[in-house]
């Protein structure tokens, strides 16, 4: 891998969605690398998270869902390539503007200063979160009980169990009663606080007089010359404002300049770093694609390269340009991503129009290329069909000939062959590994079937709780797995069961979402569970290279463990299963 291009890289990425007011928390500080031409698969059983991680890649995620922290960094040498006409007029504007809010640098000490001086009066007015805390969490303690009350209450039979269900209703009414009395306290101590500051007059006179004096320094710091490297940094951040800015609408290029303006001038308020480049980054990353400037090319326009972070886009027409085009997805079950009243090939065609600007007839002559290359036969005679003159399987290569259209970098499969009868099923893998072959694609593969892995990934990523636990070469990940979640995985095989005896299958289920985990989120279904494993969140364990298990029991320190012995030796079994399926 490591002489491949890292084609899309993960960093610290965070998804939430807002759900009745709370915050359910889906992924949780995802770190992974995807190489260019690779085939991985995210495994993991449902509801730990594959597809909402992998529409963050293509910005499909609900309304309701947000990426909270992190970066999603897509290297596509053809979209990052970026030039600009240069408007003079408007360069001189941004350069000037850029200049003027400089002089608030020479003053960024005594401002974080002022900063520190009023932040520490607010201490002492307010309550503080962490002294509303304790009594905080004793609320969301009794709120729970009141769920846990309300949900027994509709087991019971309301003509049958009238006594008990009188009982739970005063319970809750108690429980109401106390968080009530709960939340009065944080008042009497919100106003015992400020009370206090009231008397504490000899601070009142030291932030007055402080804060005085301070502004009076500001005053006089602002009005120093700007210096000459400040002014040559500021026409290089000009020219990058406007190549950033340059793929829109004169409007919109105007309303994205003057709000990337305002980040600067905020920044060099607090004395921002704008030598360190993630700063800067995070300055354009507010509304648009971070361009760096390169040259200025003998016509007069401007050459950058764009750093394309796909946590931070948030314009349509930015999406427009990566959805389809650079990565494609294709769905499990194909009636969603196909019209049941428009024609398939005007489906297809519709989609190579938008994307690729050609005529009808070119994306005609395209479709039905793309028809046969993923084996519809006489596509010519199929093109005018609809949807349901169509099989199953016929359909899902129709999704995928659609997904293609666009020769996209990146194909996401999530569960591609789960709708398909088993016969079809190893036809469509084995149609998307010639086409990968074919179009030189990756191929990210979202599935439950460790089967379907074993047979057409190159590296795994394993998914707990909404977080990788386990990641590495398919080789390590079937033969040499670290993680007990991954064990239990391999143990839940169909492969592996015995006549006569039940299935393999992890107890329990996964953990809540909306509330903070902590330890390993694994643990409480972890037969091989530590204490140190319901306490304190293990790190990434280096096991190889190209292998990483994030599970104390790679810790030195901790005690020996075998895995399961069903899957000790599992290319064994796996092959004598087959051998005795073919007899």
């Amino acid at each position: 891998m490591e002489n491949r291009k890292t084609l899309l890289s993960l960093r610290g990425v965070e998804l939430k969605f807002k759900v009745r007011g709370r915050f359910l928390t889906a992924i949780r500080g995802v770190d992974l690398d995807i190489y260019d031409g690779e085939t991985i698969a995210i495994v993991g059983e449902s509801g730990s998270g594959k597809s909402v991680l992998t529409k963050t890649f293509s910005g499909m995620n609900d309304s309701n869902g947000f990426i909270s922290a992190g970066d999603i960094f897509l290297n596509d040498d053809e979209l990052s390539d970026t030039h600009a006409k240069v408007n003079n007029k408007f360069l001189l504007f941004i350069h000037k503007q850029l200049n003027k809010y400089s002089h608030f640098e020479n003053g960024a000490t005594l401002y974080q200063k002022i900063s520190d001086l009023k932040k520490e009066r607010l201490f002492k007015i307010n309550l503080q979160e962490e002294e509303k805390e304790p009594i905080l969490k004793e609320i969301q303690v009794k709120n729970n009980q009141i769920v846990e009350k309300q949900n027994e209450i509709m087991l019971y039979d309301k003509s049958k169990d009238k006594e008990i269900i009188v009982n739970l209703k005063k319970e809750i009414a108690i429980l109401k009663k106390e968080i009530k009395t709960l939340d009065k306290s944080i008042i009497v101590l919100a106003k015992n606080k400020k009370a206090a500051y009231k008397k504490d007059v000899e601070f009142q006179k030291y932030y007055s007089s402080t804060l005085k004096s301070l502004k009076a320094e500001l005053k006089e710091a602002y009005k120093k010359d700007v210096n000459n490297s400040c002014i040559t940094r500021n026409e290089i951040f000009a020219k990058e404002i406007l190549l950033s800015t340059s793929r829109y609408s004169f409007s919109q290029q105007f309303t994205y300049a003057f709000k990337i303006l305002r980040q600067f001038k905020k920044s060099m308020i607090r004395g921002v770093d704008l030598s360190n480049k993630d700063n800067v980054h995070e300055i354009f990353n507010t509304c648009c694609f971070h361009v760096e400037y390169l040259e200025t090319l003998e016509d007069g326009s401007l050459h950058g390269k764009a750093i394309i972070n796909l946590a931070k886009v948030d314009n349509p027409r930015d999406w427009q340009k990566i959805r389809g085009t650079r990565i494609a997805t294709v769905f499990q079950d194909p009636m969603t991503s196909l019209n049941p009243i428009i024609t398939i090939g005007k489906q297809i065609t519709n989609v190579i129009i938008k994307h690729q600007h050609v005529s009808l007839g070119v994306a005609k002559e395209k479709a039905i290329e793309i028809m046969r290359d993923v084996g519809i036969t006489n596509p010519e005679k199929r093109f005018d069909d609809y949807p349901f003159q169509y099989s199953g399987g016929m359909r899902q290569r129709i999704v995928i000939a659609i997904a293609l259209s666009c020769r996209p970098k990146i194909l996401i499969c999530d569960e591609p062959t789960t709708a398909l009868d088993v016969t079809i099923q190893a036809q469509i893998l084995k149609l998307i590994k010639k086409l990968q072959n074919e179009y030189k694609f990756t191929t990210v593969y979202i599935t439950h079937d460790l089967g379907v892995v074993a047979n057409v990934a190159e590296r795994v990523a394993v998914l707990y709780a909404g977080q990788v636990i386990e990641y590495g070469l398919v080789e390590e990940i079937f033969y040499d797995p670290k993680h007990p979640y991954t064990w239990a995985l391999l143990s839940s095989l169909p492969q592996l069961s015995v006549i006569g005896e039940k299935l393999y299958s992890i107890e329990g289920t996964p953990p809540s979402l909306y509330n903070k985990i902590v330890g390993d989120a694994f643990a409480p279904r972890n037969p091989y569970c530590m204490k140190v494993d319901l306490v304190k969140e293990p790190p990434m364990f280096k096991i190889s290279e190209t292998h990483f298990a994030k599970t104390w029991l790679c810790d030195p320190r901790a005690p020996k463990v075998e895995k399961p012995k069903n899957i000790q030796n599992l290319h064994e079994t796996l092959l004598n299963s087959v051998y005795n399926q073919k007899n």
